[in-house]
């Protein structure tokens, strides 16, 4: 790619890119998708539907595949949330069809809840119960699914199958983004977990939770979730082990040291088997650590178009974008005290006076602990010594705490 295509990608004002076809195939790959939930496959061609900036996409044979998948199974609820989302004319005539096939389906799942409460067991009455949660679920009418799922709940005993019960609902939500129940949902699993949950769920629910820290913009703790999960991954029904390792490398790259990213990501043998089956990741992975910059841009912004047709990255892109040349100039700066524009901007083959507004930018907002000599055309580094950044963080610690057993002495008598 061009350093000016660079530059435009890397501050967001090409805002049109074409996605690249790799970016598409991670999003409706159906081969890898096989054990993918319906409806988390079926939000990720709704998604591509309505992102503007994936201009590639064919959205009239994807409209046609999304409209065939609702129809085939009968999905009232979604269809009617994809009539809302993306502006289609309701036909009154399928949504008939499909309302008489559910209601049809619904009255045979509570013939069947009736006669188990009638002439059967506790267990067969609470299979009856998720038979209904399930189907709830399945077509996507999340407000009854909600409360069959509560009421196939109380008929469960053990941490485990009602940790599967959560995650059920879990991945109703996401299907509607609806993130904040989601939260709390993963709060209750927690608890779950805690009381006597199998090593198996206990890792589900990194992954679950890794893919909420990831949505809410906390890399952190999402790439050492993902990294955790990735040697006994078994929560496909999300998404497939490459999305894994996507994940896993995407936020490692912005939430560790160079150190750590080493150790934990390029060296991790389940990261080394997987990431070749995702184009540009491990040059962007690779180019990044051995301070090879001009090709960790041109991976860069590969990896960008991966991410845009992505549904829990692609709202974070531009922080991303931010964050990763932050973590590549600070990384190119530590090798110097002082450094020339034209050879920083060779090294990462960009123009001089896109790199000089870029560090400065960084500089004023304190990402950067260095100056520009502008005159002469240098890039001064200005490393805060540790032992004065320490004492300085301790003076304050100590400030805040006195001024805390201040305000305590009013209320309590301290001799």
């Amino acid at each position: 790619r061009s350093p000016r295509r660079t530059c435009l990608i890397a501050t967001g004002a090409l805002s049109t890119p074409s996605a690249h076809p790799a970016a598409v195939a991670m999003a409706t790959s159906t081969d890898e998708l096989a054990e993918q939930d319906f409806k988390l496959a079926l939000a990720n061609k709704i998604f591509l539907l309505k992102a503007e900036e994936c201009p590639s996409v064919d959205k009239t044979a994807l409209q046609k595949d999304v409209l065939n998948d609702v129809m085939k199974h009968d999905l009232l609820p979604i269809y009617d949330h994809c009539c809302a989302e993306l502006g289609w004319t309701v036909d009154q005539a399928v949504r008939a069809a499909m309302k008489a096939k559910n209601d049809a389906k619904m009255e045979e799942l509570e013939s069947k809840i009736k006669d188990a409460e009638e002439n059967l067991g506790e267990q067969e009455v609470r299979d009856a119960l998720l038979a209904k949660a399930d189907y709830l679920a399945s077509v996507g009418d999340k407000d009854a699914a909600t409360a069959a799922f509560d009421a196939a709940e109380a008929k469960t005993t053990g941490f485990g199958n009602k940790m599967d019960l959560v995650f059920s609902q879990i991945r109703l939500l996401m299907f509607y983004e609806d993130w904040r129940e989601v939260n709390k949902l993963l709060a209750k699993a927690q608890t779950l977990c805690d009381q006597g949950g199998d090593w198996e769920r206990k890792n589900k629910l990194k992954v679950y939770e890794a893919v909420y820290a990831m949505h809410t913009r906390n890399f952190k703790q999402a790439s050492s979730l993902f990294l955790e999960a990735l040697a006994t991954f078994t929560a496909t029904e999300l998404f497939p082990y490459s999305r894994v390792i996507f994940y896993a490398v995407v936020t490692a790259v912005v939430a560790m040291d160079r150190v750590s990213l080493k150790k934990s990501v390029i060296d991790a043998s389940e990261v080394l088997t997987g990431i070749g089956q995702i184009p540009h990741l491990e040059a962007y992975l690779n180019s990044l650590y051995a301070c090879k910059y001009a090709s960790f841009f041109a991976a860069f912004v590969e990896v960008v178009d991966l991410m845009r047709a992505d549904p829990y990255l692609s709202l974070h892109l531009r922080y991303y974008m931010r964050e990763v040349r932050v973590v590549a100039y600070a990384q190119f700066l530590e090798s110097y005290k002082s450094v020339t524009l034209e050879s920083m901007a060779a090294a990462f083959d960009v123009p001089p006076g896109f790199l000089d507004a870029e560090v400065a930018d960084f500089i004023v907002a304190g990402r950067l602990n260095a100056k520009i000599d502008k005159v002469a055309g240098i890039v001064e580094t200005n490393r805060p010594d540790q032992k004065n950044s320490l004492y300085q963080d301790t003076i304050r610690k100590g400030d805040v705490l006195l001024n805390r057993i201040q305000k305590l002495s009013k209320v309590v008598d301290v001799e």
